[in-house]
Order: structure tokens, then sequence, then C-alpha cells
């Protein structure tokens, strides 16, 4: 892990009164930033790829001003969180695992567990295998593993949608390329597939900043390499806690239809669709996708007094 290098909240400008730590989750340590009332309800922001603690710098604000705890870890192998070298330290469970353990380090009995791409795929895990330490699951732009499975073993335009994942598995490779130009591929791919101005030079340069952090891009390809070696295949198919999926529908990577299909792994879901948003919707709708999380957290509580229909879904 480098203290020297990568991106801490320090070196962001926000409004919002936070703290970065070093947290020991067990196996690894995590680089988080906290925010909002200690004794507020614990929210736990999960990013994906490419990306580390500051894609949720925007939610930091809201969901504090709404009395919650919140946390935002980088995930193993990003930015300041420490790197394990071997490729089966990214198994999902490993990841999953060390939700479990920061909700524990920070001295609370569950959370709201909410993940986008990657940082989705561990909140749908962390709810299926630990439920006891899971208040609440939102997903954004990322299907129940079940779905995701039975789409990448089926469905042909999944299949070349996510045409990457075969590039991620090629040995040293994509270490080599993707610092060339100065990470310019991977700032590429951020800009093409969302909307235009989403990401600013800023945000760039900041991501940039993690980027850098040695061992870390290696890291960040090892999930992938992990999820390939290991095929893993949850315990339990249905999750219990109030569910919230949340889909930018001009995703380039996943196909709309796992979205809907989510629903039905899940004994109280919703789901909330952006017409306009791509795979990158919390960050090109900050304000209602906000919004939105914290009438999921609230409603939570109420869930025994609410009346979904016949199938167990609550429209939004």
């Amino acid at each position: 892990m480098s203290s020297t290098s990568g991106l801490s909240f320090d070196a962001v400008d926000t409004p919002v009164e936070a703290e970065g730590k070093y947290v020991d989750v067990g196996d690894v340590t995590l680089y988080t930033v906290e925010a909002g009332p200690e004794d507020g309800d614990l929210v736990v922001l999960l990013h994906g790829f490419p990306e580390c603690w500051y894609a949720w710098t925007d939610y930091l604000r809201p969901l504090t001003q709404a009395g919650y705890r919140v946390v935002v870890p980088d995930q193993r192998g990003y930015n300041l969180s420490d790197h394990p070298a071997a490729v089966d330290a990214y198994h999902i469970d490993e990841l999953a695992s060390d939700v479990v353990g920061l909700i524990r380090a920070l001295g609370k009995e569950r959370a709201h567990v909410v993940g986008h791409d990657w940082g989705g795929a561990v909140a749908w895990w962390t709810a299926l295998h630990h439920p006891d330490r899971v208040h609440s699951l939102t997903a954004m732009n990322l299907p129940h593993p079940t779905v995701f499975a039975r789409h990448l073993r089926r469905d042909p335009a999944q299949q070349l949608k996510s045409w990457y994942v075969l590039f991620f598995q090629l040995p040293k490779v994509p270490e080599l390329l993707a610092p060339l130009g100065d990470y310019a591929l991977l700032e590429r791919t951020l800009r093409d597939s969302a909307l235009p101005g989403t990401f600013s030079p800023t945000d760039l340069e900041r991501y940039r900043k993690a980027w850098t952090v040695p061992d870390a891009y290696g890291s960040m390809v090892n999930w992938y390499r992990a999820v390939v070696r290991s095929r893993p295949e949850p315990r339990e198919t249905q999750v219990d806690a109030p569910t919230l999926v949340v889909w930018g529908k001009r995703d380039r990577f996943l196909r709309q239809k796992m979205a809907r299909e989510s629903l039905t792994y899940c004994a109280d879901s919703h789901l909330r669709t952006f017409d306009d948003a791509t795979h990158w919707v919390h960050h090109e709708e900050p304000v209602a996708v906000a919004r939105t999380l914290v009438d999921h957290f609230d409603d939570a509580w109420r869930t025994p007094n609410n009346t979904p229909d016949e199938a167990g879904h609550r429209p939004i």
C-alpha cells in the first residue's frame, strides 16, 4: 500500500466534513472516506472498475444531510487500499468479506449496501451470503449474479458486449498497455461510454492518480481474472433485503433486460430506470439517484407496512 501516491480525500475539495481513514477489515486494510453522524445508520458505497472512492463524492452531502453515516472504501486492489498479489485474493467471497469486515470494524451490525458496476456485484454477493449484515441493497447497472451468468452463457449480444473480460485474461498485456499515453485508453473508454461532459478533466486527472499507484492496475484487472477462473455461483439466489435496482438504459456494456430479470430473485424489490443515462448513471443523474437512495433507505424501515404487488415488487 502506498501512502505517498494515489488519491486521498485530502487532495479533493469538497464542502462536506469528512475524513480519510485506513481500516483493518480482516485480511486487508482498506482506505475509506467517512462522513455523517456517527450514530446514523450506516451506508456503504462500493465503486466499480476503473474508479475508486472518488466515484461517490457527489453523494456525501445528500446522504449525510439525511442523517446517514456514510463510508466509501477503495475496494481491495484499488488506489490506497491493499493490493494482494494473488489472483485468488480477488474471489468474490473475499470481496464480500471485506464489506462485512468493514461494517464490523465500524461498530455496526448491518448497513445499507450500495454498489455500481463491480461494486454492484459485491453488493449482490454480500446480500446473498451475509443477509444479516445487509439492511437494504442497491445495485446500479449490474444484474443479479444468476441473471448475469445466464446471459453470459446463452446471450450472444451480451457475450459481445463483454468481450473485454476475455482481454483481461491475458497475462501482463493489460498492465503493459494501460499506462501508454498516460492511461489514454482507459480515459477514452470512460469518455466514450458516458454522456458528453460526464467526466471532467479534473475527474480524469484524479482517477489517473489512482491508476498510477504501484500494483494498483494489475490488481484491478485481477478481479476479472478471478471471476473467470472460479466461476462462482451463489449459495442462495433470493435476496431477502429490500432491493433497489438502478439502471441507465443506454449502458454500452450490459443488456437492459437483465435489470428487470434481476427483480425476480428478490423478495422485495423495485426498479428505477433512467432513459438517457448510460452505465455511469450515478454520475449523470446524481441528484435524482441520491434522492432515490434516501427514499429507499427510509423505506427499508417501513417494509412490513408496504404493499408490494403479487410478484413482490414495488414500483417507484
